[in-house]
């Protein structure tokens, strides 16, 4: 009630979180804010304003550290807590994989069918068949009574299905933020119906993502990806798929991330592999950005030790993409004089403003590329390219007995051709709360473009089409779903 009572008196936003204490201000550092300042300043403004409120909405505010003190998120996030390695928290046999959405379960893998058999999940090479059993979850099972051949052997045999899984970052877990959230015309308490489902998948919508998305898009735009398109090509390939990005996530972290994959040598079919960490080599939100990126012999490093442990997990025959980093100065371009969903009932809060409130705050996701400064937009830029040839030096160069390595630019400016061309603008590519990730309709142009590439140079890596896929979908309609 007192929050409510402050915005009536129409006392800054601003005001408002230092008050009752949401907002915090660190020793020697100065008031960051977002509003305009009110005559009598910021500090005096908050002073006035505690007075406003009572001891009780103080003392019921002050205490909350994150959103995950509130009742009824509370035992979600300490389930988020336990999520460990990329890995689902409900697994009951423990073959990482899960018959549960959010927790890291079949958004992010393909959903077990047995979770009580740890010999049975997506991916792996048919257990006789699959005479008597689903064991890799495909739906495609048993015998067929007119001639007694297993459907598996019949229609799956020699057809060289695969499997998809992405190593990357909040892009590659599709971070996003429903703006409806920020937008004062349209919050309601509807707005927030999908509130925990956001929290269980970390801010990540990997089902509708440009490598791993299969399920039709909830956030605008539609679904594309490469699975999809996979699965079309192969109706065999149902379900294989694995998204094991992670927010924040860098080159650094890619030997990690591969300690967590699910896959046997000696069990499972081969994989296409995309490594696309496309931002944190050269974003963070350091005081001094540029000591903060990552050098090039660094990220070799960090590559060729993901890589060799990568080659003795992988099955033979399996396929490496390493995509190179995206150029963010497209976003800066294209919306720093734009307004962003809280300024836009007033108009009165552009993204430039919010990257430097975000800096102020110490949480700029990028403050290379994030920032007024040219110079150092164009800095991260050189960077960026420089690791990018990095990549495409290790793609060239290197050889493994197990997988084949190929390089792919992050098509920025691909994507944003293709967009004008369908009579959209660039604006209209970028996450509208953040400012800085690639929304849903860049995901879905970034598989067209990306599957193109792949058919186009590397068509070995996909396989041939089944010619079974209509016998298939005859027979198993939509092989169990997802």
């Amino acid at each position: 009630g007192d929050i409510i009572k402050l915005l009536e008196n129409k006392i800054n936003p601003d005001v408002v979180c230092y008050s009752i204490k949401l907002c915090q201000q660190e020793a020697g550092q100065p008031f960051c804010h977002l509003y305009r300042l009110s005559k009598v300043g910021l500090e005096v403004a908050i002073k006035e304003a505690e007075e406003m409120a009572t001891v009780r909405i103080l003392k019921k505010v002050s205490g909350l550290s994150s959103i995950c003190s509130l009742p009824l998120v509370k035992k979600l996030c300490k389930k988020i807590e336990k999520i460990k390695n990329m890995l689902p928290v409900e697994d009951f046999d423990g073959d990482r994989f899960s018959t549960f959405p959010t927790l890291r379960g079949y958004d992010w893998r393909g959903r077990d069918c047995d979770d009580r058999m740890a010999s049975v999940y997506p991916g792996r090479r048919p257990d006789n068949w699959d005479a008597q059993q689903d064991s890799n979850c495909n739906g495609i099972w048993s015998i067929d009574e007119e001639d007694g051949i297993p459907y598996e052997q019949k229609f799956c045999n020699g057809t060289e299905s695969r499997g998809v899984i992405l190593f990357g970052d909040s892009a590659g877990a599709h971070f996003h933020v429903p703006p409806e959230w920020l937008t004062a015309s349209q919050i309601s308490w509807k707005a927030y119906s999908n509130l925990l489902k956001t929290l269980g998948n970390e801010f990540g919508w990997p089902q509708f993502s440009e490598i791993t998305g299969f399920l039709n898009s909830t956030i605008g735009g539609w679904t594309d990806s490469i699975y999809l398109r996979l699965h079309k090509r192969n109706r065999c390939n149902h379900r294989d798929y694995q998204n094991i990005s992670q927010n924040g996530a860098s080159s650094k972290d890619f030997l990690d991330l591969v300690k967590s994959m699910a896959r046997s040598q000696k069990f499972d079919k081969p994989l296409i592999v995309t490594y696309a960490m496309i931002g944190n080599d050269v974003c963070n939100g350091k005081d001094d950005t540029v000591a903060a990126m990552t050098m090039p012999e660094q990220l070799r490093l960090n590559i060729l030790k993901g890589l060799h442990d990568l080659n003795g997990l992988l099955p033979k025959g399996s396929h490496v993409i390493l995509v190179g980093l995206a150029d963010g100065t497209f976003l800066w371009d294209n919306l720093h004089n734009r307004y962003h969903p809280l300024g836009q009932l007033n108009k009165d809060i552009t993204y430039e403003q919010v990257y430097s409130f975000l800096t102020c705050l110490k949480v700029n996701p990028c403050n290379g590329w994030l920032s007024s400064n040219d110079t150092l937009r164009k800095f991260t830029t050189k960077r960026a390219l420089q690791l990018s040839s990095v990549l495409r030096g290790i793609a060239e160069s290197e050889k493994y007995a197990n997988f084949d390595l190929f390089y792919m630019d992050y098509p920025v400016k691909e994507i944003a051709e293709e967009w004008r061309k369908q009579g959209g603008e660039n604006w209209q590519l970028i996450e509208p709360v953040d400012g800085f990730h690639p929304n849903q309709i860049a995901s879905t142009l970034l598989a067209r473009i990306f599957w193109k590439k792949i058919l186009r140079e590397r068509p070995h890596i996909l396989g041939e089409v089944n010619p079974h896929n209509d016998q298939i979908a005859a027979i198993f309609k939509d092989q169990g779903g997802y």
